[in-house]
């Protein structure tokens, strides 16, 4: 992709979270693989196979894994994969695709061997593998163990126990959501479910089948940990930063504060007892980063920088991890309960598990004072300009239904439309319940009537939701998520005293560079004028040509891609005044050429803009302050 990622995705694996067992022999996995032998930026994978009763037998790789919603092909990065019996004879095997191998006298097997290749600089043909989901090979520094990567299953035994260790370096530590039974704080039936032994350069795990396995990402590397206690919750944080920029303790620093107002969100008690934030900070030129969600841990792969360059956007990206405990982790449908990582079925409520989500992230943090009214008005306004880019007038239930294939462009609108669904439900819950139930109260009664080991028909939600609530919700859920109507914002906000204005003309000085205009240098992590012709009147009278790669706006040294670009155009922003000198230093061809121009007033529109009403009658403030205000 060619611009940064500052939504989210989603990994939506929960099902089946019995507590992990021995299997008798024969009935379970054993995989080992060796971190302390890496060859051609490969490490090996042993498998001790479980008892096979078929005369073949067929090995996945996934193709895909819940919540990125894109085609990985994992197994394009796996080679050399060998069959053998107990006497140490190979077996045939045929590769039947990227993803699969059929092994013939399968009833012989006994162990599989095969290597893995990273895909985080892996020149292999196929689809991009979003980074969080990714997998890092850096012999004596990091590895990313993202276990989809690495791990596959037999057709038709997903469902057994599986045992893996990992051997690693003497020195390194292994960041993961996996309880380990050494930690003393957590009760025993807890250290049961999933555990972990630990001896000097071996860690084992165990789990009680692949669904869980895929959930469970890992990271090696030098241990730079923090742990913060929230409530009932151990929150571990691990952090890579290959130039020691930033550090766990700065990250915790900055989410706690964040994590403590959820947890109040939620009413105070947590649904998981450990939860990881696994961070891998690169130094390598980025065009996109973000995170990615586990039940009980989340993935971050973002540009190396100083913490204070990324305090409010670390925030953004935790909180909205953080609540997906809630759902999927407590709330899913029957397609993510029992997903199929080959031919999968896609759900048809984002809304619900990104949509709510993000609203929820948002909420949170003008409920607790973390951001004023102001700023998420304005949080709200640029999620309905960006939603209005992508289609309004199919169902939001198809384009997550058909999300893999011809609605693969629209996913990016779960985090704003289906974030302003989740906003307009919470509105009209509590105008019906005169402020006293919300989306709060809405998706904690569906945990209780779900939870983590029973999922829900998709066609049935929307029912079970009118049940718990309100006809006139589950009008607006067949109308405006069901159905192909449009929100009705200006309704919506009417409700809660807030003014809504469609489209507003004004004059404002800007930038003079647009979207449209620009694109990104890769090499350099710089922005570059692509097309003069869609630059504004003052990026016009700037004299740009195509080609002119940014380097300084107004004296002051561009930063590389990354969270520090927003808050420097922010300041950039605020230093121009009408009438007054401006200049951009960009490189031409092999030169430097610095452009100077007056600032002049441009004409701009402003879409969905809201504004406080200050007049609002009793009923409206009542609804807003339950709406906006914690209780």
């Amino acid at each position: 992709m060619g611009k940064v990622i500052s939504a989210l995705l989603l990994v939506l694996m929960i099902a089946g979270q019995a507590a992990a067992t021995t299997g008798p022999e024969g009935k379970m996995y054993k995989f080992k693989v060796d971190l302390t032998v890496v060859k051609d930026d490969r490490v090996l994978v042993e498998l001790e196979a479980p008892k096979i009763d078929k005369d073949e037998i067929i090995y996945y790789m996934p193709k895909i894994i819940p919540g990125t919603y894109s085609i990985a092909d994992y197994g394009r990065f796996v080679g050399d994969l060998k069959a053998f019996d107990k006497k140490g004879g190979e077996l045939e095997v045929e590769r039947l695709d990227d993803n699969s191998w059929k092994i013939n006298n399968a009833k012989k097997l006994i162990k599989l061997t095969y290597w893995v290749e990273d895909s985080y600089d892996s020149d292999k043909a196929g689809p991009d593998i979003f980074q969080p989901a990714g997998t890092n090979i850096e012999d004596g520094k990091n590895f990313i163990i993202n276990t989809a990567g690495f791990f596959g299953y037999f057709e038709g035994m997903k469902q057994m126990p599986i045992d893996f260790d990992i051997v690693k370096p003497g020195n390194f530590y292994g960041g993961t959501g996996l309880i380990s039974n050494n930690a003393s704080n957590l009760n025993a039936s807890l250290e049961k479910e999933n555990t972990t032994s630990v001896t000097k350069n071996v860690d084992s795990y165990s789990v009680e089948n692949y669904d869980r396995l895929i959930d469970s990402p890992l990271m090696y590397s030098e241990a730079d940990t923090a742990i913060i206690k929230v409530a009932n919750t151990e929150v571990l944080i691990s952090s890579y930063s290959p130039n020691k920029m930033v550090t766990a303790k700065d990250i915790a620093g900055t989410i706690s504060e964040i994590l403590t107002a959820q947890n109040q969100y939620l009413g105070g008690k947590l649904p998981v007892d450990k939860y990881a934030f696994v961070f891998y900070f690169t130094d390598q030129p980025v065009t996109s980063y973000g995170a990615l969600e586990h039940s009980y841990s989340s993935v971050y792969y973002m540009p190396e920088n100083r913490i204070e360059a990324m305090e409010q956007q670390l925030r953004d990206f935790a909180a909205h991890e953080f609540f997906h405990i809630v759902t999927p982790l407590n709330i899913h449908s029957e397609e993510i309960h029992y997903f199929d990582f080959n031919d999968p079925k896609m759900s048809k409520h984002l809304w619900m598990y990104e949509g709510v989500t993000e609203f929820f992230a948002g909420n949170m943090q003008v409920k607790y004072d973390i951001i004023s009214k102001e700023e998420y008005l304005q949080v709200l306004s640029q999620k309905m300009s960006i939603a209005s880019q992508f289609l309004d007038t199919v169902p939001f239930t198809d384009i997550s239904k058909y999300t893999l294939d011809k609605y693969s462009n629209q996913y990016y609108n779960v985090y704003q439309k289906g974030a302003l669904i989740g906003m307009s439900l919470d509105i009209l819950l509590r105008e019906l319940s005169e402020g006293q139930y919300g989306m709060q109260n809405l998706m904690a009664d569906l945990a209780k009537q779900y939870g983590k080991d029973q999922a829900f028909t998709d066609d049935e939600l929307f029912d079970k939701i009118t049940d718990l609530t309100y006809p006139e919700v589950g009008e607006f859920l067949n109308t405006y998520v069901g159905g192909d109507k449009p929100l009705p914002y200006a309704e919506i906000f009417e409700k809660v005293g807030v003014n809504y204005s469609a489209e507003e003309h004004y004059k404002a000085v800007d930038l003079g560079i647009t979207q449209a205009s620009i694109g990104v240098n890769p090499e350099l992590r710089a922005l570059f004028i692509s097309n003069k012709d869609a630059l504004n009147e003052f990026g016009q009278a700037v004299g740009f040509e195509n080609g002119d790669i940014i380097l300084q706006i107004n004296g002051d040294d561009m930063p590389p891609l990354g969270p520090e670009l927003g808050a420097y155009l922010g300041q950039k922003q605020q230093e121009l005044i009408v009438g007054e000198p401006y200049s951009y230093t960009v490189k031409r061809g092999e030169e430097e050429v610095t452009l100077t121009t007056t600032v002049i007033e441009i004409d701009k529109v402003r879409m969905h803009g809201l504004f406080i009403n200050e007049d609002a009658s009793e009923e409206q403030l009542k609804i807003r302050s339950s709406w906006l205000e914690a209780k």
